[in-house]
């Protein structure tokens, strides 16, 4: 049973999200409110999985609630409805599960909300790699993998424990990277998005990726930003 949060200054919208969530299996609606300061205090009397929240309201924004959420790492996942595309971006640094735009069709949120259950119930990305580099052979989890770099004829993959080289190329180890979690981000990069921390405008049509626990950064076209934001946001 996964709990749910919601929250919309407009009736109507608010309304909506009711009949979409109360009518799917395994869901408990915990609150429904047109106030987010409303709903920060029901968050804190009472657990919830996921919140889905309008970004802007009156006085305390869905944004500025998401953000409290991160901030004190409260494990609660969180889905943007909102007709305000401005914020995309900036939900990564948040990590927010999804950025619905308005208006939407059911099954729009209703598969966001059932990708949510899949990923809790396997958290962490399964498998391992296995990398050649002259005569040693690396076994890599992927799980700890953060992004991956190609410079000149190397490549260096960069995990939790440090970076790894290899001549492979990023075709060949992208074929082995089907999951979900890891976006060809740039030619030259692989990028697993659940460790991405902050997007900074690097050109006109790119970005630096940075990411949780190391310095090195990646890149990202705004092409892929625009994918992010269709497909996983």
């Amino acid at each position: 049973m996964i709990k749910i949060g919601l929250v919309d200054d407009r009736v109507i919208d608010l309304e909506k999200l009711n009949g979409i969530v109360a009518n799917l299996p395994n869901v408990e609606v915990i609150f429904s409110t047109t106030s987010a300061e409303e709903a920060y205090e029901q968050i804190k009397k009472e657990s919830i999985d996921l919140l889905i929240a309008d970004i802007e309201m009156p006085y305390l924004s869905g944004y500025e609630l998401a953000d409290v959420i991160h901030s004190h790492a409260i494990n609660i996942a969180v889905i943007f409805v909102t007709a305000n595309s401005g914020y995309a971006v900036h939900a990564f640094e948040i990590h927010v599960h999804d950025y619905i735009m308005k208006p939407y069709p059911k099954e729009r949120l209703v598969k966001s909300i059932e990708r949510l259950i899949e990923k809790s119930k396997s958290t962490d990305i399964a498998g391992r790699l296995y990398i050649k580099h002259k005569s040693n052979i690396h076994i890599i989890q992927k799980k700890d993998i953060l992004f991956i770099e190609r410079t000149g004829r190397s490549t260096t993959i960069h995990t939790k424990s440090g970076p790894v080289k290899t001549y492979q190329t990023l075709n060949e180890l992208e074929g082995e990277l089907r999951e979900r979690d890891f976006l060809r981000s740039h030619r030259s990069f692989i990028i697993n998005i659940h460790y991405v921390n902050n997007f900074s405008l690097y050109a006109k049509n790119s970005y630096m990726v940075s990411f949780d626990g190391i310095e090195e950064q990646a890149m990202i076209t705004k092409e892929k930003v625009d994918f992010l934001q269709m497909n996983y946001f």
